[in-house]
């Protein structure tokens, strides 16, 4: 018997992910126009301590559809290596992400493989992402939603030229296979906040490493998801946190930008420029930082921003 080919298959990298994935399945088994594309879903449990195993195997017992539903286990904690144990598993020549907490639009899976067919020079592509807030999110959240993925750019596909310093987030984003294994490096730097790292901004890390190797990265209208965003995802803490943990990383992210030539020339201009405008944001601001929590993660990004190269030097001597 012949190998059936896969085109597309749908990544779902998940910690704990018990309560959250079942909407997840269902949205994906209500995907609409597939019946001439190959394709798969596979969960990536990033090494879970709830029922995340069981409810897969429950939704596998029952499973009816022609695409297939796959398990497997990753147990290095972060969401870097959740991925790459997806890129191994992948039968597809595109890979989808969708996190756990990300509901994707019945035409998504159709709208994937429809643009791959007509960018063939794109090795990676990202969603339209909407939030779907479970409370209100404070005032000018908008300032801060690209933090948690929130990509409205628009009715129309564009490019992501290298010069704008843009890139499309994990959620929702498809990769060639090809484009991966030929660029992205066995270990990565960034591998996503867990236990062992606060480090954000690991798929940002990916997509850099394809972009830089000639492929083009795309802004894909069509495809749309709903990012799920809990209640206790919208304090504080936590977005003081989400701002500390990207703004740390961003020195890494800055200096992928650069040939290695480069790196030592623009590395104290950049970190010149980050502490004007961490100072000057200060100066503008500091009536605000205590009751504006949007102001405060700002002013939290800039000042990890500056952070950040004494901080990854730091880590670097660690490893």
């Amino acid at each position: 018997m012949s190998k059936i080919l896969i085109d597309l298959t749908v990544a779902i990298p998940t910690y704990n992910g018990a309560k959250r994935l079942p909407l997840v399945l269902e949205k994906l088994h209500e995907q609409v126009d597939t019946e001439n594309i190959a394709w798969e879903i596979i969960i990536v449990d990033n090494n879970s301590t709830d029922e995340t195993a069981r409810i897969v195997r429950d939704y596998q017992a029952n499973w009816q559809k022609p695409f297939p539903l796959k398990y497997c286990l990753e147990t290095e904690q972060g969401a870097a290596f959740a991925r790459k144990k997806a890129v191994k598993e992948a039968q597809g020549n595109l890979i989808g992400f969708l996190d756990d907490d990300t509901l994707p639009a019945p035409n998504w899976v159709a709208a994937a493989y429809k643009f791959a067919r007509e960018h063939p020079q794109a090795g990676a592509y990202g969603s339209q992402v909407h939030g779907d807030y479970e409370v209100e999110p404070p005032a000018n959240f908008d300032r801060i939603a690209s933090f948690f993925a929130i990509t409205e750019r628009g009715d129309k596909p564009h490019l992501y030229e290298p010069s704008l310093k843009m890139l499309p987030p994990s959620a929702g984003l498809v990769v060639r296979k090809q484009a991966w294994c030929e660029n992205v490096p066995e270990q990565p730097f960034l591998s996503g906040r867990s236990g062992k790292s606060i480090l954000n901004s690991e798929d940002l890390e990916v997509v850099m490493y394809i972009q830089n190797a000639g492929w083009e990265v795309w802004y894909n209208s069509e495809m749309e998801i709903y990012h799920q965003i809990k209640r206790d995802r919208l304090t504080r803490e936590y977005l003081l946190y989400l701002m500390r943990s990207t703004g740390l990383a961003r020195h890494h992210i800055r200096m992928l930008r650069l040939k290695p030539w480069q790196r030592p020339l623009f590395f104290p201009l950049g970190l010149a420029k980050d502490l004007q405008k961490a100072i000057a944001y200060f100066l503008k601001n500091r009536n605000l930082l205590e009751k504006d929590v949007v102001a405060a993660c700002e002013m939290e990004f800039l000042r990890s921003s500056v952070i950040s190269p004494f901080y990854l030097w730091r880590i670097s001597l660690k490893i």
